[in-house]
């Protein structure tokens, strides 16, 4: 039987406290990953050192508005580490807001978290795996990025979607050669923290009808994708932008 095993491999997982990074951190985990997980959200990230072995997981309070921050603890990670088998990059926050009403604020800081941050992640790994020939770069995304807005996100989110979309596939050329593959996952409608409190009664049956399975993703189907992409299953898939959205999406 094929199985997914990360055992003496290393990983950093942004967005760890989130609903679907929590759910990447905890499945490589238990594949027998070492993961340290990167968030703001530092009660999370101590709540899950309760259930997590403490020598497969450990977590950092970072802010990943900050590129210098980013940049500084990733470089600490991959001192203590070692080698840096694979990086995911699950962070984003959420914009609603429709075009026309984006205040130049709120674009700053929605493209520096979601894309600025997620530029600086990668950079500051990319030498090191070229260096080992061998990386494993997975980007979580969203829908929104292909559709021009998504099930809530839209404006300025679905265009830093768009633009990890697009480092995605520059990442993967530049990096083929080295063994560092770089791939993306685009969820859709999922049950998780970011968007809950947006799903009213009206929404949920709107959204309902908008998907073919005719329900939201579970956390753990969300991360099951980007935890192949990490794994040597996927070692010839390389520049890959798939959906994980029960069939709102349709690529020809």
């Amino acid at each position: 039987m094929v199985t997914i095993d990360f055992t003496g491999k290393n990983y950093i997982v942004t967005g760890g406290a989130g609903s679907i990074g929590r759910a990447i951190v905890e499945t490589v985990v238990a594949c027998g990953g070492r993961v340290c997980a990167i968030d703001i959200d530092e009660v999370t990230l101590r709540e899950m050192g309760e259930t997590l072995p403490g020598d497969l997981y450990s977590w950092r309070k970072v802010d990943l508005s900050s590129t210098d921050a980013i940049r500084a603890s990733f470089a600490e990670i991959i001192g203590e580490f070692g080698q840096l088998h694979g990086l995911v990059n699950c962070v984003g926050v959420l914009s609603t807001t429709r075009f026309e009403e984006i205040t130049q604020e709120e674009w700053n800081k929605i493209i520096q978290i979601n894309l600025t941050g997620v530029f600086a992640a990668i950079q500051s790994v990319f030498p090191h795996m070229k260096a080992n020939r061998y990386g494993r770069i997975v980007n979580v995304s969203s829908v929104a990025g292909k559709v021009g807005g998504g099930l809530m996100g839209r404006g300025a989110y679905a265009t830093s979607k768009a633009g990890v979309n697009g480092l995605t596939k520059v990442v993967a050329k530049e990096g083929g050669a080295y063994n560092v593959c770089c791939n993306t996952v685009c969820p859709g409608w999922t049950d998780s923290r970011m968007i809950n409190h947006l799903v009213d009664d009206a929404n949920y049956n709107r959204l309902k009808g908008m998907v073919s399975l005719a329900r939201p993703a579970t956390a753990l189907e969300a991360a099951w994708p980007v935890v192949f992409y990490l794994s040597d299953l996927a070692s010839f898939v390389n520049g890959e932008i798939s959906d994980v959205d029960g069939g709102l999406t349709y690529d020809g």
